[in-house]
């Protein structure tokens, strides 16, 4: 096992490597090129998640494409636990106190046909919380102008219909203001020709490895999958 200083630096030359590498054009990669980029990369997927942001960091701008693109999403944050989120009362909430449990993340709405689905999501909270299900709500606007109150507002419509879940800031899923959570949960579970949610009461199904296993439509009841959530339990 490496000293953290020295884990630090080999993250670091092993993103340079790469850098250099797939920036250089193609008649000048020599096979010790290629060799030293597969080492490179194989180096770079073995390090933790927030060492692997903490060198992306260091790199921005179009001339990091390339790296990008050999990489791919591992050269981002690449697990839920990564990402911190505000609730409804504006405070910081680490998903990284979530680890180990099975959570179902869902985008909520007041005024809309798929709201009763409150009620379900209540039952299955108060039936699973104590075995290890989480249930996440982020209210968001954008489809049809249907969560137009204000985080007070949302927190205290969401407990009138039962839910003790936690109520999160309502947040944009998709677009390019979509919230960080949602662009990840997406790139795990694409949807119907786009991965763009297409309405409210989306879920997604994360497990306690935190993999993001499933996701559902709108017309999909919580209760509908309720043996899904008993499997990953």
């Amino acid at each position: 096992m490496y000293a953290m200083h020295s884990v630090s630096r080999q993250a670091v030359c092993t993103f340079s490597a790469a850098f250099r590498v797939s920036s250089a054009p193609p008649r000048r990669c020599a096979v010790s090129q290629v060799r030293e980029l597969q080492t490179a990369r194989q180096s770079y997927l073995g390090a933790s998640s927030a060492l692997k942001q903490s060198v992306v960091s260091r790199k921005s701008g179009a001339s990091y494409l390339p790296v990008m693109a050999l990489f791919g999403a591992t050269a981002t944050m690449d697990t839920l636990y990564d990402y911190t989120v505000k609730d409804a009362d504006g405070r910081d909430v680490k998903l990284s106190q979530y680890k180990g449990k099975v959570i179902l993340v869902v985008n909520v709405a007041s005024q809309c046909g798929f709201t009763p689905q409150y009620k379900e999501l209540a039952e299955l909270d108060s039936k699973y919380k104590s075995k290890g299900l989480v249930i996440l709500g982020f209210p968001c606007n954008q489809f049809g102008g249907q969560e137009p109150g204000s985080n007070a507002e949302v927190k205290k419509f969401a407990q009138a219909r039962g839910a003790k879940f936690p109520i999160m800031a309502k947040v944009d899923v998709n677009g390019s203001k979509a919230d960080p959570v949602f662009s990840f949960l997406k790139s795990k579970q694409g949807g119907l020709l786009t991965s763009d949610l297409k309405w409210n009461f989306t879920k997604f199904l994360v497990s306690r490895e935190g993999d993001v296993v499933k996701r559902y439509g709108s017309t999909t009841t919580p209760l509908s999958i309720e043996e899904d959530i008993k499997q990953y339990l």
